[in-house]
């Protein structure tokens, strides 16, 4: 009998112990899709009825808040572009985002006029854009927005060499709120490198990009109209010259955190506070946003300090302490790896051009390999382009996986599955969305970021991450 017993307690002893190790990786469903075409914008024009009277400001325009649509840049080019043609050229842009955001980060003395040395339109800088409308009549454009630069500029005749772009080219002659910036005022001086027109005494800017292309021109104050508000001088670049890789856009809304960015430049009307919800562009109709004032600060937003690197400012940078996956810290990945140094190098930024995440070497194969411990049940495929860890889910139409969680200091961000097992292909090849960087950069990319609202108080000088943001 005694030895039924302690048999009977053995037993327990080890399919409690079994269940507890199956159970213990935490696990959440992903519903799977296919690589489809990016929903496009209800409309590409803007209605007549959201358009102000150009000779009255009108009375929500001291309102300290504002809210405009965003669209995916694959909305001006989706027509003709096959869904997995598009996702190439998505990671292509990508690859040549990340090069040039480190290369402008490790880039030791400036050149040109500009603080903002971004890689081109085309070739990733920037994922979202909206539509605005720019002078006094309000003429309407698309704008990429980013939060990787700072200066606001847009194609401006006459044309030097313009590029092609959706819509008219803006004519500052034709707006009456136009003005030129003087060479010796502040303003001018807020460039890092300003220059001057001899003939007229008008400041001049320059903006570089990693490719090659470039954008010169007078540096000015304009109106811009977001629906019915308008915001007065707005220094931006009235661009003559632009020539290079650029896309359809007719110029670029900078949301980075230097002198001249939009939100800075604003921060008085806004209270220093803008955010921005992404919404999976493959899945959902719904357009992303972004909100600038108070009303962009979620209730349910946890908040991580921004840090400051002393070599530039255009960045958001934010301190990542680990990751964990399936409920367990990974191992071997450590706050050390992200550590922005007195020097400037190494650190983790927040980018809302930058696609796909990227961890430092060690940091992803530590991640990686975590990933794939608690994926195993699931059958392996081919890497795919960047991605090296991949599966074949076809026939299927939901699988669980291990949960991911980013350990930001005083927030944790717990990801939807959709946000790091993504399609792509359309045959059910999924791949595990994060990717390594031989530099001391790390960059959390605007795949990770969707259905968050992602919060921006520069006067609190902190990011949060409100889930389910977008609604």
């Amino acid at each position: 009998m005694e030895h039924h017993f302690i048999l009977f307690l053995s037993l327990f002893s080890f399919f409690t112990l079994f269940f507890s190790l199956s159970s213990s990786t935490q696990t959440q469903t992903l519903v799977l899709h296919s690589l489809t075409l990016p929903h496009a914008p209800t409309t590409l024009s803007w209605p007549e009825s959201e358009k102000p009277d150009p000779d009255h400001e009108d009375s929500s325009s001291s309102s300290s808040s504002l809210s405009i649509s965003l669209h995916h840049i694959d909305s001006l080019s989706s027509s003709n572009s096959t869904p997995q043609q598009l996702f190439n050229l998505r990671l292509k842009r990508d690859s040549y985002r990340v090069e040039s955001i480190s290369g402008r980060v490790n880039k030791t003395t400036g050149s040109g006029f500009s603080s903002s040395i971004i890689s081109g339109l085309e070739q990733g800088s920037g994922e979202y854009f909206t539509r605005l409308g720019v002078g006094t009549p309000a003429r309407y454009v698309y704008m990429v927005i980013d939060t990787g630069s700072d200066v606001v500029w847009l194609q401006c005749a006459p044309c030097k060499k313009c590029y092609s772009q959706t819509g008219r080219v803006f004519d500052p002659t034709k707006s009456r709120s136009y003005a030129g910036v003087p060479c010796g005022a502040p303003l001018c001086k807020r460039l890092d490198t300003p220059g001057c027109n001899n003939n007229n005494k008008i400041c001049q800017y320059q903006v570089s990009y990693g490719d090659g292309s470039f954008t010169f021109g007078d540096f000015s104050t304009e109106t811009l109209t977001f629906r019915k508000k308008r915001v007065a001088r707005v220094a931006l670049g009235c661009g003559h010259d632009n020539e290079g890789l650029f896309i359809g856009a007719a110029g670029l809304l900078g949301l980075g955190r230097g002198r001249l960015s939009f939100p800075v430049q604003t921060g008085h009307r806004f209270n220093n506070k803008f955010s921005y919800c992404l919404v999976d562009r493959s899945a959902s109709a719904k357009p992303s946003s972004v909100i600038f004032g108070d009303s962009a600060v979620s209730r349910t937003a946890r908040f991580t300090p921004l840090l400051k690197n002393p070599k530039l400012d255009t960045f958001y940078y934010v301190e990542l302490l680990g990751i964990s996956v399936g409920g367990t810290s990974v191992r071997g990945l450590s706050g050390s790896l992200f550590r922005l140094d007195q020097a400037g190098n190494g650190g983790v930024i927040i980018d809302s051009g930058t696609s796909v995440t990227r961890l430092t070497q060690p940091a992803y194969i530590a991640l990686r390999d975590a990933f794939r411990v608690g994926a195993k049940h699931l059958k392996r495929a081919p890497e795919f382009s960047l991605f090296d860890t991949c599966y074949d889910l076809s026939g299927l139409t939901e699988v669980k996986v291990p949960t991911v969680v980013l350990h930001f200091r005083g927030a944790d961000v717990s990801l939807p599955a959709t946000n790091y097992l993504i399609p792509v292909d359309s045959s059910g090849s999924f791949c595990f969305a994060f990717a390594g960087t031989m530099n001391g950069l790390s960059i959390i990319g605007n795949i990770q970021q969707q259905g968050f609202r992602v919060v921006y108080d520069l006067a609190g000088s902190r990011v949060g991450f409100a889930p389910r943001g977008c609604v």
